[in-house]
């Protein structure tokens, strides 16, 4: 599928993505996609992105601000309010290419991009139809009620290594992906997943510490209620937190619709080839009808 680079600038930084096209010519309905928190354009987005072209709908992926061949510093940090004004400019930047039809474009998230994604289109009704793939629905309060001590360290932790940085300018670093020592991500899927199967150039295992002062406080549950796009949810017993799923699913009150993914874990659902056209397969016949 033929691929068209876009860069685009947000507080002055410029971004850079890929906007993967379908075979034929002319005007196409696109999405917007968005993916796991550390995660680069060439990772699950890409994948994606890749497969929804294939399948007839135009798809942006992107690096961040902090993240691969973007810009914005400090590198690797993780900070919602970025990157749900990124969204928001990608959306705008993705309108303006002549191979998209300006008033057919969704938007898909991919594990905690489902998050960032809600709280970009909360209560827009231009973005014509909202897909979330194996979201990661973070439910703040039910995180402190399990472990507050814990929770609270961890902000605490955030806020030094930030207050470092801005005395000092060093970015204290921990892996994104790792097991037996601290880490923004520790389960054994993950660590496969980032260390193994989805090494690139472009991509880092590097998670910036001070992120967890604000990461730890982002809350999903909360854009629920202000969807006001068609909304697919693509989630499975064995994706991440399906009871944030359903309680998410719940909230959220339009028109919505529910699919469910057979896999092993969560990570099989961003790279497993089957699992990948099946969940696609049934997204752009959900967005055929929407966008």
């Amino acid at each position: 599928m033929p691929i068209k680079r876009i860069s685009f600038d947000v507080a002055g930084d410029q971004l850079i993505g890929n906007l993967h096209l379908p075979s034929s010519k002319g005007v196409h309905p696109a999405v917007v996609t968005c993916g796991p928190m550390t995660s680069v354009k060439e990772q699950v987005t890409g994948t994606y992105a890749a497969e929804l072209a294939r399948q007839g709908i135009a798809a942006f992926a992107f690096d961040h601000r902090h993240f691969g061949e973007s810009a914005g510093v400090p590198r690797h940090y993780e900070f919602y309010k970025n990157k749900i004004a990124d969204l928001k400019a990608a959306f705008h930047a993705l309108s303006a290419q002549p191979e998209v039809a300006s008033h057919q474009i969704g938007a898909v998230g991919i594990c905690l991009g489902c998050g960032y994604m809600a709280h970009a289109i909360a209560n827009r009704s231009d973005i014509r139809g909202f897909v979330g793939i194996a979201g990661y629905y973070r439910d703040v309060e039910a995180m402190k009620a399990a472990d507050p001590t814990g929770f609270a360290n961890k902000v605490a932790q955030g806020k030094k290594a930030r207050m470092h940085y801005e005395a000092t300018g060093c970015v204290e670093t921990i892996p994104a992906a790792a097991l037996g020592q601290d880490a923004a991500m520790t389960m054994q899927s993950t660590f496969d997943y980032y260390t193994k199967r989805a090494v690139h150039p472009n991509y880092e295992n590097r998670f910036a510490v001070m992120s967890r002062e604000y990461f730890l406080e982002f809350d999903v549950q909360s854009a629920a209620p202000h969807i006001r796009t068609p909304f697919l949810m693509a989630h499975g017993p064995n994706a991440l937190n399906p009871s944030w799923a359903d309680k998410f699913y719940k909230a959220v009150p339009g028109s919505k619709e529910k699919i469910s993914i057979s896999s092993e874990g969560q990570t099989d659902i961003y790279d497993n080839p089957e699992i990948v056209e099946a969940t696609v397969s049934q997204a752009v016949e959900f967005l055929s009808r929407v966008l």
